[in-house]
């Protein structure tokens, strides 16, 4: 099956996670819905597993909140799993 990201699903789908409002999962800092699509730090949805290494375009759970500029920095590499900052310097 064909990816369909001009599908009205994954319209849906942005539309939900944008009314969210949760802050880029990758930086952490807010994400300003007002700014031009093109603009570096705008909204775009980031697929926790990436769509060429299998993850689903319509699941909720696989979809993140991110700017543009972080969601292109991290390509299409799967996400560390972070459990917090380190409890002391090394």
């Amino acid at each position: 099956m064909a990816k369909r990201w001009d599908g009205r699903p994954y319209r849906t789908l942005c539309a939900e996670v944008r009314r969210r409002g949760d802050p880029c999962w990758l930086c952490g800092h807010d994400i300003d819905l007002t700014l031009d699509p093109r603009h570096p730090l705008s909204f775009t949805v980031d697929h926790l597993l990436p769509l060429s290494r299998g993850g689903s375009l319509l699941d909720p759970a696989n979809a993140r909140a991110a700017h543009r500029s972080c969601n292109s920095r991290k390509g299409n590499r799967v996400a560390p799993r972070t459990v917090g900052p380190a409890s002391r310097r090394w």
